[in-house]
C-alpha cells in the first residue's frame, strides 16, 4: 500500500489485476493498432459528453467509466454516447423567430433531463452498450509502449534493446547511464530491467540516469516519466554530455552499465573514466574540472559494460571503444551468412550439393528446382493434436539496422586489493589438492575400483562376470550357472 514515504509503484512494474483511474492503459484497436490512454474518473460532463471523458475511435466510442475496474486483457464493447449540444446548430421556429426556437429547445432539454435521471450514476450518465464495436484493454509494458508511443526520434525497438540490456548485464539493482533519451523506448525497458522492488536500507536501488540535449524532447520526456510514476526510478537531466559529463548535481551515479545513443559517442567517452583524462571537450568544463577533484561517474568496485548505438558505419569506425569486439561481431556475421548458404545449398538436392560451390541464399533459392524435390506423401494416420492453427510467429520484426559496439572497463585493482586477495586465497603455497583427499589417495581409489570384479549383466538365467587379471592387467570373462 502506498504511503507518504513510499512513492507510488509504476504500472509498468505492478499494474494490478484491474485498470485504475489516473493510470496508463493500452487500448488494442486492432492487431497492429495500439493507443495509449490515461484513464480518468469523471464526476460530471466532460467536453460536452454527459458520460464524462470519452475516447472516440474508428471502432466506436468508449467512455472512461467503461474502462475503469476492468480486468487486463478484457474485451470492452463500444457505447452509445450522448453528445449533448456538441456541434448542434440553433434552429429557428416555424415562423422564423429565434424566441420560439429557444423555447422549444429548452422544453426538449427538460424532457431529456427527466429521462436521463434514471441513468445517471455519480454525476455522469450511465453508458449504454452499442450493437457493434469492441476493443481490448491491456496493461502497460515496455514492449507495448514501444509500439504505441509518440515518435520524437528514432525508436530503439524491442529486439534491439532486449539484446543490448543482456549484453551490458542490466539486472535488478543495476545503475545504468543512458545518453540520448529520445522517445523513451529504451528508458522504459531499462527501468523495468533494473527495478528491484521498493527502497530498502542497505540495498542498492536500481536507477536509470537519462540525459537529453534537446529541451523540447526533455520536457515531453519528463512529463511522461511523471505520468508513468517512474520519477523514483528514472533521473532525467537536460544536458550536453559531450561537455558537461554524467554527474548528477556533482555526485557520481556509481554506474556499472552505460548506453550511448549519440551522434558522436566518442566525444562522451573521456567522461566515462575512473581516472582524470588529460583533456576533455569544452574549455569551460575543463577549467571547472581542474579547479575541483575528479569525480568518476562509474562504479569502481565493479566492471562497467558499455554499448554504443550507431546507425552509420562512419560513426562506428570513428568510435574507438573496442576494436576487438567489433571484429568479433563481423566474424559472427560472416559465420551466420555461411550457415545460411549451406542450408540453402543442401535444400536443393536433398543435402547432396557440393558445399565448395555454395552461392548466396537468394541465388540458391531462385535457381532451385521444386520438381527435383520428392513430393511429401500424406500420413496414413492422423497426427497427434492436429487441428486449427491458433497462433503463428511474427513474420517481420520491427528493428533498426544499426551498429552496436560493446566494451568492458574492468574494475579498479589496487595494491590493497591484491594484498586482501592474497590473504584470503593463498596462491603458490598449496600443499595438495583442495578437498577431502589429495592426489595420491584419489589415484589409489581409482586403481582399486578398476581391480574389483563387477557383474555386468544376466543372460539365460546366468550371470556373466568379468574378473580383473592382476598379472597382465587384462580381463578374462567366465560364465557359470
Amino acid at each position: 500500500m502506498d504511503t507518504e514515504d513510499t512513492p507510488p509503484v509504476s504500472p509498468f512494474f505492478r499494474p494490478g489485476k484491474v485498470s485504475r483511474p489516473n493510470s496508463l492503459a493500452i487500448l488494442q484497436l486492432s492487431r497492429d493498432n495500439l493507443c495509449p490512454i490515461y484513464l480518468e474518473e469523471s464526476k460530471g460532463e466532460r467536453d460536452g459528453y454527459a458520460e464524462g471523458a470519452v475516447i472516440n475511435t474508428r471502432y466506436g466510442s468508449y467512455p472512461h467509466s467503461t474502462l475503469l475496474g476492468v480486468p487486463w486483457g478484457a474485451q470492452v464493447r463500444a457505447s452509445i454516447v450522448d453528445t449533448g449540444s456538441r456541434g448542434r446548430k440553433r434552429k429557428r421556429g416555424p415562423d422564423g423567430s429565434k424566441e420560439k426556437a429557444e423555447e422549444a429547445a429548452e422544453e426538449a432539454a427538460e424532457e431529456a433531463a427527466e429521462e436521463a435521471d434514471e441513468k445517471v450514476l455519480s454525476g455522469i450518465r450511465q453508458a449504454e452498450a452499442a450493437s457493434s464495436g469492441f476493443i481490448h484493454i491491456l496493461p502497460p509494458t515496455p514492449e507495448l509502449w514501444t509500439t504505441s508511443l509518440p515518435h520524437r526520434t528514432q525508436v530503439v525497438y524491442t529486439p534491439d534493446y532486449s539484446y543490448i540490456l543482456q549484453r551490458i548485464r542490466a539486472r535488478p539493482g543495476t545503475r545504468l547511464i543512458e545518453a540520448g533519451s529520445g522517445s523513451g523506448s529504451f528508458t522504459h525497458a531499462a527501468a523495468r530491467a533494473v527495478y528491484n522492488g521498493a527502497r530498502k536500507e542497505g540495498r542498492q536501488q536500481g536507477k536509470v540516469f537519462s540525459f537529453e540535449f534537446d529541451p523540447t524532447r526533455h520536457d515531453k520526456m519528463e512529463k511522461e516519466i511523471r505520468h508513468h510514476k517512474l520519477q523514483d526510478m528514472v533521473h532525467l537531466a537536460h544536458r550536453n554530455v559531450y561537455h558537461a559529463g554524467f554527474l548528477m548535481d556533482g555526485q557520481s551515479p556509481e554506474a556499472d552499465a552505460v548506453f550511448l545513443d549519440l551522434p558522436a559517442p566518442w566525444e562522451a567517452l573521456p567522461h566515462l573514466s575512473r581516472q582524470k583524462p588529460q583533456s576533455l571537450p569544452g574549455a569551460t568544463h575543463v577549467a571547472s574540472q581542474e579547479a575541483t577533484a575528479w569525480v568518476s561517474p562509474l562504479n569502481s568496485r565493479k566492471s562497467v559494460h558499455i554499448c554504443t548505438f550507431s546507425p552509420c558505419i562512419e560513426q562506428r569506425t570513428a568510435d574507438s571503444t573496442s576494436c576487438v569486439i567489433a571484429l568479433e561481431a563481423l566474424l559472427k556475421l560472416a559465420e551466420v551468412e555461411e550457415k545460411n548458404k549451406e542450408r540453402a545449398a543442401h535444400s536443393r538436392n536433398n543435402g547432396t550439393a557440393d558445399t565448395s560451390m555454395l552461392m548466396d541464399v537468394d541465388e540458391a533459392e531462385a535457381e532451385a528446382e521444386p520438381e527435383s524435390e520428392p513430393a511429401m506423401e500424406p500420413p496414413s494416420f492422423k497426427p497427434w493434436k492436429e487441428g486449427r492453427v491458433v497462433a503463428r510467429g511474427e513474420p517481420e520484426i520491427k528493428s533498426h539496422t544499426s551498429y552496436l559496439v560493446f566494451a568492458i572497463l574492468p574494475r579498479d585493482w589496487t595494491d590493497e586489493d591484491e594484498a586482501k586477495a592474497l590473504a584470503k586465497w593463498s596462491v603458490g603455497n598449496e600443499s595438495g589438492v583442495l578437498g577431502h583427499v589429495d592426489k595420491e589417495t584419489r589415484a589409489r581409489e581409482r586403481r582399486s575400483q578398476f581391480q574389483r570384479p563387477s557383474v555386468r549383466k544376466k543372460k539365460n538365467g546366468r550371470s556373466v562376470e568379468r574378473v580383473k587379471n592382476e598379472k597382465d592387467g587384462r580381463g578374462s570373462g567366465s560364465s557359470r550357472p
